[in-house]
């Protein structure tokens, strides 16, 4: 309850009302779950002097809250009991979304940024105690000054970098600990700080041959040593007593104990076997020059450049000795009878384990295979030059010849260079278009050169050099160099094996072929059996070629292919760019001994990853097979009527290529002059059979009149854009060009008068501009008139004949563009590959202005001419509407690949991380939007106008004829043409639709089948270690050779067994997507059973890449965000 009582207010006489508020005890308690919500309404007395409070309960807005208030309010004592629940079917259906307000959104978590190396983030505030260490280290630290902890002696001075006790020894403790460490760094401590000496300046000798010689021969006493902790000088003693025989000569004792003599006779330097391995591995893994590594030795051994042991040349000397020792290790020769000496060409090199060899990995039976799987005893070989790895006029092979030239992967050189001698000059004109500048290509930059290249061929499919396949090139890639590298080849490959030869140039290689190879010396000459060889273009550069190239030596349509690309020749290449540089400087000898040792690398790294590789290929290969397999049943039934025609068409042009070829259009283009020529003798006709005519000029000469206007409008156009972008230096008279047209135009305008009236009376009603330029006047043609206009004020029959000039326009003008973008895709080719300088440049890029506008013209033409079909037809016509995304050359793309969707990817993970760095307060530049920027004017159809530089990132060139979806303009001519050219399209698409299943087929075929050889293959190679094993003669041999000879062989054999049990694991395992483990597949399980969630690498993050660290740019800046 409330009182209330009047007190004074001060300094006033009247009162003011003092409420008192009475609350009970229970108006605090808490208040039960569910309980009403109470509120309170207050109105005033009569009398203004009270108050009266009136409480009331709220009932809860919601429904549900109501009903969940009800059922929990307990019932009176004494009341009837509740009624029983009602049916379900009478229950009332509550809208509870007619109640409820839909869900905020969830508040935005603030961003937090944490660095992508967290070890490196939190070393900052470290760097002064790591600093401090350091310099403790140049101290003598926690080590003793006065007592030698080894002897007790005083006041020690040495230490030594090397060992991990880091205390100061007297010099003869220090002297006798390093008896077995003789190339450790030592340093004296002087007092004031540690100077570097040499264990040989404390005394220590390097004894030879055994321990406790009782009659040391002292070495050198400036002996030299290379090691990967710097270059020594040490004094060493070889062993003289009565045990000399059995130690072997100075340089034997040093190769016992892993040093490699430089000299032979009274060795003075030489480098440690760690050292050489060291080197090798950086040289073909990395491509380290010679020079490079030797400098970095010497700024380890003195970072001051004092050092005065130079040993340059024999580093040079015992490098090249200890990579043609290994290859002959490796390659057997150890273990023959018959020595070195007799090692046979092509001996050492690395077979491709995936690759057919009868009486290795085939089965006896595979010449008795069944038609449909002899495809799988193909032999692919890929042929090519590279112009890189030149050679100056340095030395020549008398001076300077290889240690094992012919042994491995180059040509015997000698009958080589004999065989060049002898051949006169041929004749090699090009007759394909797209090989014009061949010659220009292959012979420039060669003055100065004893060798301007190199020709190879490798296993296509699996990129494997093939033994004796690498060969010199003296002036550019004539026939007479790649007819005898192609013959060295094929002489190991067996005869009966059909061969599938790919060659960027085969089209012109091929002819003639057979009767070159039978001139070729008795060494490699060939019988040549031309029904058991097929001669392709690799899939990107037949693009450079001409139609009819494209349609016959397409890798697409050969039986048995598969999904070989014949590209492999050319990756080779890019691993052996950075040798190019050191290898230009070399002798012939020197050279060869060099890039046989990095091609046999090569081999070797693509044989240890041939199982990942065909696993890959095979994952790839299925989901596409069932892809196109589907697409083209679905194609197939659609046309079942004409299937079996098309199906026989196919299959007697894989028996006989002479035959009709099922991929070529077989229907003439109809062209305008066909029609005017037509038009012209019906007119002539009707002249003689006495019908007059209106007027001196017919009809159709009247519309070709208008129609030829109508193409110097487009010409004047495109060259007022070529001259407003100064794309070409030709000087273009725009103004007598004008002149011309409008002379032109007034006399059509005489002809319309009697033709088309109704023109005129249409100009006549148009509000034309004075400044308006002739090439943008209109015509008025039939087609510009409206279908009143046309039927009240065109004499009849013009319209017809503009219709059909219109359709032949269409056929002409779309043939011609294609021609035109062909045209441009050769043009950037042969850009991009050879035109270096200034003055090429600039004719370069008038050659490919001139064909833009070309392009522009012929384009713009048919959408012109399709405009008219369609006003004069009334919204039908024939011929498809070509749009601007529709102008792109062949190998442009219509949708985005996977590559290009990883690139969208990386731009955009890119552009967030530059706006996290400008967040974050760094001034950062996006280089690639001001560039995007800068070339945004490109105007005109698709790529029109734009340069082979100014490409969009997003597309990529050539893609592969399996999986990309070309533009409609290189389909057909028509889509409801005449019934020829929709039989002619339909044809072709059906074909190659066929043909991609077949090949995806085949390809699934052919990786399992060479799954298999490469387990076979592996194994013979054990077999044949094993047997060398069992031959090493013992009993006749030193001991220690021996048991060498046989532990190498055994351990190669186990190699190449874990080989093959690597690659099945590969090829069996589960993959569980990116970032997991790949789960071996269980037996019998199928392949569906799931494995195990753990996730590869020491990551803390959740997902496969959200610690991943891209580059050193990001690795220091930092920058992963994430939500608290």
């Amino acid at each position: 309850m409330r009182r209330f009582k009047t007190l004074p207010l001060r300094g006033e006489a009247r009162t003011t009302n003092e409420y008192i508020f009475n609350q009970d005890v229970s108006d605090f308690a808490t208040v039960p779950i569910n309980h009403p919500v109470d509120t309170a309404v207050e109105r005033p007395s009569a009398d203004g002097r009270r108050v009266h409070t009136e409480v009331l309960a709220v009932p809860p807005p919601s429904p549900v809250k109501r009903a969940r208030t009800q059922a929990s309010a307990p019932h009176p004592i004494g009341d009837n009991p509740p009624a029983a629940a009602p049916e379900a079917a009478e229950l009332y259906d509550m809208d509870l979304q007619a109640y409820f307000s839909p869900p905020s959104p969830p508040k935005k978590k603030k961003k937090t940024f944490k660095p992508s190396d967290r070890s490196l983030f939190d070393f900052r505030p470290l760097r002064d105690e790591y600093l401090h260490e350091l310099l403790r280290l140049d101290g003598c630290g926690d080590a003793s000054e006065d007592i030698c902890p080894g002897c007790g002696t005083p006041t020690p001075t040495i230490r030594c970098l090397d060992c991990h006790d880091d205390a100061l020894y007297c010099a003869e403790c220090c002297k006798a600990a390093h008896a077995r460490n003789p190339l450790h760094r030592v340093q004296s401590w002087d007092g004031r700080f540690f100077q570097r000496t040499s264990l040989k300046a404390l005394g220590l000798r390097i004894q030879f041959g055994h321990a406790g010689c009782t009659r040391p021969r002292p070495g050198h006493q400036s002996f030299v040593v290379l090691d990967v902790s710097g270059i020594h000088e040490v004094a060493v003693d070889f062993c003289a007593c009565e045990l000399e025989a059995d130690m072997g000569h100075p340089r034997v004792q040093l190769l016992r104990r892993r040093w490699f003599p430089a000299t032979h006779d009274h060795p003075r330097s030489a480098a440690t076997f760690r050292l050489l391995d060291h080197f090798q591995t950086l040289t073909l893994q990395a491509k380290t020059t010679m020079y490079d590594f030797y400098s970095a030795l010497e700024r380890l051994t003195d970072g001051a450049g004092d050092l005065l042991l130079k040993r340059y040349v024999e580093f040079l000397r015992m490098t090249r000795a200890f990579r043609h020792l290994m290859m002959l290790k490796r390659g057997g020769r150890g273990h023959a009878v018959d020595g070195v000496d007799a090692t046979t060409a092509g001996e050492l090199a690395i077979r491709c384990p995936a690759c057919p060899r009868p009486g290795i990995n085939l089965p006896d039976d595979w010449e008795s295979a069944p038609p449909e799987k002899r495809f799988l005893y193909l032999f692919f070989l890929a042929l090519d030059a590279c112009f890189r790895l030149k050679r100056r006029l340095i030395s020549s092979a008398l001076r300077d010849p290889g240690l094992g030239t012919g042994w491995s992967y180059f040509v015997e050189p000698e009958p080589y260079r004999k065989y060049l001698l002898s051949v006169t000059k041929q004749d090699e004109m090009s007759t394909c278009s797209g090989l014009a500048a061949l010659d220009y290509a292959n012979t420039k930059f060669s003055r100065g050169y004893s060798v301007t290249g190199v020709g190879m061929g490798v296993c296509a499919r699996h990129e494997f050099v093939q033994p004796t396949g690498v060969g010199d090139l003296q002036k550019g890639e004539r026939y007479s160099n790649m007819d005898y590298i192609a013959a060295a080849i094929l002489r190991w490959i067996h005869e009966r094996l059909r061969k599938v030869v790919s060659y960027d140039i085969v089209c012109q290689w091929f002819k003639n072929l057979r009767e070159r190879l039978r001139e070729l010396p008795p060494l490699v000459r060939l019988h040549v059996v031309l029904a058991l060889y097929v001669f392709v273009i690799p899939k990107l550069h037949i693009h450079a070629h001409t139609l009819a190239c494209q349609l016959i030596f397409s890798l697409n349509f050969v039986p048995g292919a598969g999904q070989t690309d014949g590209e492999g020749i050319e990756r080779p290449w890019a691993n052996l760019g950075g040798v190019a540089s050191s290898t230009r400087e070399m002798g012939p000898g020197s050279r060869a001994d060099v890039l046989d040792d990095h091609f046999a690398f090569w081999n070797w790294s693509k044989l240890i990853h041939i199982g990942a590789l065909l696993r890959k290929r095979l994952d790839k290969a299925k989901l596409e097979r069932d892809v196109q397999c589907e697409s083209f049943n679905v194609f197939s039934t659609e046309q079942a009527a004409r299937v079996p025609a098309w199906e026989k068409l196919v299959s007697d042009y894989e028996k006989d290529p002479r035959k009709k070829n099922p991929y070529e259009i077989t229907t003439a283009t109809l062209k305008e002059a066909d029609v005017r020529l037509r038009l012209a003798g019906e007119e002539s006709a009707s002249l003689q059979r006495g019908v007059l005519a209106l007027h001196d000029v017919s009809p159709s000469s009247f519309i070709f009149e208008g129609l030829d206007l109508e193409d110097q409008q487009r010409r004047i156009r495109a060259q007022v854009q070529l001259k407003k972008a100064g794309t070409t230096a030709q000087q273009i008279d725009i103004i007598a060009m004008r002149r011309k047209l409008s002379c032109g135009i007034a006399r059509f305008r005489k002809l319309q008068a009697t033709y088309t009236p109704g023109a005129l009376q249409a100009l006549a009603r148009r509000d034309a501009s004075p400044e308006e330029v002739p090439e943008k006047t209109p015509l008025m043609l039939p087609s510009a008139l409206s279908a009143a206009e046309r039927d009240a004020g065109c004499i009849g029959g013009v319209q017809i004949v503009e219709n059909m000039a219109r359709d032949a326009q269409c056929s002409e003008a779309l043939m011609r563009l294609r021609n035109q973008l062909h045209i441009k895709s050769r043009f950037f080719t042969y850009k991009e590959l050879h035109v270096r300088n200034q003055g090429a440049n600039t004719r370069a890029r008038n050659l490919v202005a001139r064909n833009e506008s070309k392009i522009l013209l012929h384009s713009e033409k048919y959408q012109a001419a399709w405009e008219a079909l369609r006003a004069l037809n009334g919204g039908t016509v024939g011929w498809r509407k070509l749009r601007r995304e529709d102008v792109r050359t062949m190998e442009d793309p219509e949708e985005l690949t996977k590559q290009q969707a990883t690139r969208r990817r990386q731009a955009s993970r890119r552009r967030e991380k530059l706006e996290q760095l400008r967040r974050e307060g760094e001034y950062v530049t996006d280089d690639e939007e001001e560039e995007g920027e800068g070339n945004s004017g490109n105007g005109g159809n698709g790529d029109v106008g734009r340069s082979a530089d100014d490409v969009d990132v997003e597309m990529v060139t050539n893609p592969t004829e399996n999986r990309r979806v070309v533009s409609w303009i290189w389909q057909s001519a028509g889509t409801t043409g005449t019934d020829a050219e929709l039989e002619d399209a339909l044809r072709i698409e059906w074909t190659k639709a066929r043909a991609r299943a077949r090949r995806w087929t085949e390809e699934v075929e052919l990786l399992e089948e060479e799954y298999r050889w490469v387990l076979i293959s592996f194994e013979h190679e054990a077999q044949r270690w094993e047997t060398r094993a069992t031959e090493v003669p013992v009993g006749t041999v030193e001991v220690g050779y021996a048991q060498g000879a046989i532990a190498y062989a055994l351990k190669q054999a186990a190699t190449y067994r874990a080989l093959a049990s690597r690659v099945t694991v590969s090829m069996t395992e589960l993959h569980r997507g990116r970032g997991r483990k790949r789960v071996p597949a269980a037996p019998g399980n199928g392949g569906d059973e799931e494995g195990t969630d753990e996730e590869e690498g020491d990551s803390e993050e959740e997902g496969g890449e959200a610690n991943a660290i891209n580059s050193d740019e990001e690795f220091f800046l930092g920058g992963e965000d994430e939500g608290e």
